[in-house]
């Protein structure tokens, strides 16, 4: 059964930056505080873009650098648990602004780990010859669900979206282009990170648990994506995992192993962009050359369900 392949990447995110100095005007909190308990430093604000106008943006750079004409792509998968629009699906909308005629969209809701989730997702397609070329995006606009007088969680999230191009591996021997996926979820526990006030839904996270979750449960997890991909975490070149905190994100490397890979810690720069957070994190990697061409890096996305996907990619 053949495989498939990251072809192209793409990512987008709004022009607005807010920094921990704005945060602490809004509520009480400073740079210092933020910065030792998530690492993060600035996160970019969605103004006037919707959660269609982030992914089609990511998704129109991806394709440009896959060289495909819109047609070629069969099937679009948007990850994302922002979206307002119950139907039509975010995935059809970036279709259509992308002048892709009649592949099939949609969305997947899977909290931070919907990027991960939607690749396994379009892989599975790809494979069982469903879908030739498909486009996966993970877009999200936190900012509409963000609590902005609470302190703990105001801080840690952000906008954007990331885009990957999926199409056929063609290699006829060595390790395939996207691994197996690993992936399940905690439901005892779905209450730790969630949206919820129903039409209204603001973000809600319990840390403690969150981070003693993360900093036990998911090592193990990165490790079988590894083993299912035939490699072991000393042979990655990258480690993108969901960019939730700083802190979750370095233990979880050190627990891994992976001394030699490069890890991504975009969440400095870009806070906690849920579902966006992998896609938008490797392609920045990619993009300033961080990781070479068919380099290893393992994806693992988890949050909101508790839920969580990995698998092991080789970067365009």
């Amino acid at each position: 059964m053949p495989g498939s392949r990251i072809i192209a990447l793409g990512h987008h995110q709004p022009a607005k930056v807010l920094t921990n100095h704005d945060l602490a005007r809004l509520v009480d909190t400073s740079d210092e505080w933020i910065r030792q308990r998530t690492g993060i430093v600035t996160r970019r604000i969605a103004e006037n873009e919707t959660v269609t106008d982030l992914a089609a943006s990511a998704a129109g750079k991806a394709l440009a650098a896959a060289g495909l004409a819109p047609e070629e792509i069969d099937l679009v998968v948007v990850a994302t648990c922002t979206a307002m629009d119950r139907c039509p699906s975010i995935g059809t909308q970036v279709a259509g602004r992308l002048g892709i005629p009649a592949a099939v969209g949609f969305d997947v809701n899977n909290g931070c780990a919907g990027f991960c989730t939607a690749l396994a997702t379009a892989d599975h397609a790809v494979r069982a010859g469903a879908a030739r070329y498909a486009l996966v995006v993970g877009a999200e606009r936190m900012s509409d669900v963000t609590d902005w007088t609470d302190r703990s969680t105001c801080v840690l999230l952000g906008d954007g979206a990331g885009a990957a191009i999926l199409g056929p591996d063609t290699a006829t021997a060595g390790r395939p282009g996207v691994g197996p996926v690993v992936w399940g979820s905690d439901p005892t526990k779905g209450h730790a990170v969630r949206l919820d006030d129903g039409w209204q839904p603001r973000f809600r996270q319990e840390g403690q648990t969150v981070y003693r979750w993360a900093t036990t449960t998911l090592a193990p997890i990165a490790e079988e994506a590894c083993r299912r991909a035939g490699l072991t975490p000393a042979d990655l070149g990258a480690v993108v995992t969901h960019q939730a905190n700083l802190r979750i994100i370095e233990a979880l490397a050190d627990r891994l192993g992976a001394g030699g890979a490069v890890v991504a810690r975009d969440v400095v720069e870009s806070g906690n962009t849920s579902a966006a957070s992998v896609p938008l994190a490797l392609a920045k990697l990619v993009e300033r050359g961080e990781v070479p061409t068919g380099a290893p890096a393992l994806l693992l996305g988890f949050g909101g369900g508790l839920s969580w996907a990995g698998q092991v990619v080789r970067c365009p």
